[in-house]
């Protein structure tokens, strides 16, 4: 009987066309080929990321598809070939995180060039080297590019990127695109010249069917509050070159995520380049926008300690989008401070993230909060109610599934070990005078090893599916707990500080729909669907004002 070959995947990534360590793209597939046909593997599919750096497993399609059909189990291989290490990652964490995620699945990783295998003693130390020197060796490559960027921006001239909009690139220089410059000018123009802000000045674009060129880029045809600050800010419509305007810094606490600063020393040269505008109106809108800065920060002073409670959980009746909570100061007729007016209002309402709606209206944060706390209130006074959140906490969650499944794990480790001992116990009675004994222990060794591997890979499968059973009973335990203070909700809200209310909220409640018009009770209160499965059946209750009444229909919506 013809034995099955091993079937393996083959990786390859290039972040150019040229060639790696004197090696073409093609020479390092005839490589890895030469190396499959040599051991009897079995290639069943071939991976190639082109263009893609290897500093992170995020955007590399192919290597995720990889991944993916790995924990599919889809063809069953035993390995991925990979030319070098440094094909397979750069980084060190990626690396080790990404083989450990393979081995889970019984895949190991060889890297032809290197001699390296990861099923073997010595293979994932190696590897954990390797690929700690290799993302040493790519913050230098970071830190030399860095360094030839800056010699760039010194002589004035354009440090690679998409241009900025009103110019495009050619052989590496900017020059003005004249149908995209006049909506630069007039940004300026209006921005220094008249009293509106960013704002306003995205509304009189809009109003003036003054809209973006769709590019490679930048797909959004509105000119937002927060692009147009960037253009605003951005010395290149000056006639100069800046570098280090914006750094690149890792966020703390974390592994591979990073977030751009905006820096205040920063290299400003002239650029080669002609502005769009004189260097006297991007100074005068450097000045207006710092004036504009320290009057919305003197304004809003405080508004960190104010506690919006349903901020984003009640929807515009308009475009659906989350309102969002505020403050306006009301004025008295002779010009004097009346009180701060808190609100809810469309994070549309101002285009400030490119998207536009017209509903305008400010919603009053007093008399919503409290239509919402008095809905619930009277939900929670219903008699069937506690009887029915009783019911809810005293319900089993069913976990007989999971359980079957650690049970089944724990027999194989239990089979597992036994196997290992009895192994261990061959070997240790090998006679080393038996002319055959080389080969014997080697074939007993050669069963042991797998047999580790099997015991690794299921108690991390038993692991797995022991933290999945304490999760579902996890989530059974935060909604009785939920259950249990809707039960005492008019005792203890009264009794919460405005973080608490909140958090309560934000536990309890997925959406507030409002009416768009306010109602004949003076309620805008239109309805509330809670998180958790609150009622079987949709329950109406009205809210009272005097004569008036409106009903509110609290749904019901399932996710335990």
């Amino acid at each position: 009987m013809k034995k099955e070959k091993i079937k393996v995947y083959t990786y390859t990534r290039v972040s150019t066309t040229m060639q790696i360590d004197g090696y073409s793209l093609d020479a390092q597939k005839s490589r890895m080929k030469a190396y499959a046909e040599f051991n009897d593997y079995e290639i069943v599919h071939e991976y190639e990321d082109a263009g893609k750096s290897g500093k992170s497993i995020e955007g590399r399609i192919q290597f995720n598809q990889m991944l993916e059909d790995i924990k599919a189990g889809k063809d069953g291989v035993s390995y991925v070939l990979v030319f070098k290490l440094s094909r397979f990652g750069r980084n060190a964490a990626d690396v080790l995180s990404t083989l450990q995620v393979m081995q889970d699945f019984g895949v190991n990783l060889i890297c032809v060039e290197d001699g390296i295998d990861s099923s073997k003693d010595a293979g994932k130390l190696m590897i954990s080297v390797l690929s700690a020197v290799a993302e040493i060796e790519r913050e230098n490559i970071r830190v030399q590019t860095m360094e030839g960027r800056i010699q760039k921006a010194r002589e004035g001239k354009w440090n690679g990127g998409f241009p900025p909009y009103g110019y495009k690139l050619e052989k590496g220089f900017l020059y003005i695109n004249e149908e995209e410059a006049e909506a630069i000018r007039i940004i300026f123009d209006q921005y220094v010249h008249t009293d509106i802000g960013a704002n306003g000045l995205a509304k009189y674009l809009e109003q003036h069917g003054i809209r973006k060129i769709q590019r490679q880029n930048g797909k959004n045809p509105l000119f937002d509050a927060a692009l147009i600050r960037r253009i605003l800010k951005n010395p290149v419509y000056c006639g100069k070159i800046s570098y280090g305007r914006r750094r690149t810094e890792k966020v703390h606490g974390t592994r591979n995520e990073y977030r751009q600063v905006e820096q205040d020393d920063y290299l400003l040269v002239d650029g080669l380049h002609e502005g769009l505008v004189s260097e006297e109106l991007w100074h005068e809108a450097q000045v207006k926008l710092l004036a504009q800065a320290k009057k919305y920060e003197h304004v809003n002073r405080g508004r960190e300690t104010k506690v919006h409670l349903l901020s984003g959980l009640v929807k515009c009746p308009v475009c659906g989008a989350g309102m969002y909570g505020n403050k306006s100061i009301k004025y008295k007729k002779d010009g004097t401070k009346y009180k701060d007016f808190f609100y809810y209002g469309c994070k549309h309402r101002t285009m400030t993230r490119g998207h536009k709606c017209d509903y305008k209206k400010q919603i009053s944060e007093e008399l919503l909060d409290s239509a919402v706390a008095e809905v619930i209130v009277k939900l929670v006074s219903n008699p069937k109610f506690a009887a029915m959140m009783q019911e809810k906490i005293n319900m089993k969650v069913d976990t007989t599934a999971i359980e079957q499944e650690i049970a089944s794990y724990e027999k194989q480790l239990r089979q597992f070990y036994s196997v290992k001992a009895k192994l261990t116990e061959e070997i240790d009675s090998l006679d080393p005078d038996d002319r055959h004994y080389v080969r014997r222990k080697a074939d007993l060794d050669g069963r042991l090893y797998k047999m580790y591997d099997k015991i690794e890979d299921t108690e991390s499968l038993l692991i797995a599916a022991r933290a999945k059973k304490l999760a579902i009973e996890a989530e059974k335990l935060t909604g009785d707990n939920i259950y249990k203070v809707l039960i005492y909700f008019d005792k203890l809200y009264s009794a919460m500080n405005e973080q608490e209310k909140r958090q309560l909220m934000e536990k309890l409640i997925a959406e507030i729909q409002i009416f768009e018009e306010r109602q004949s009770n003076s309620q805008w209160l239109k309805s509330i669907k809670f998180r958790l499965p609150i009622i079987e059946e949709d329950m109406s209750l009205s809210l009272d004002n005097d004569t008036h009444a409106e009903t509110c229909v609290l749904l019901q919506r399932r996710t335990m």
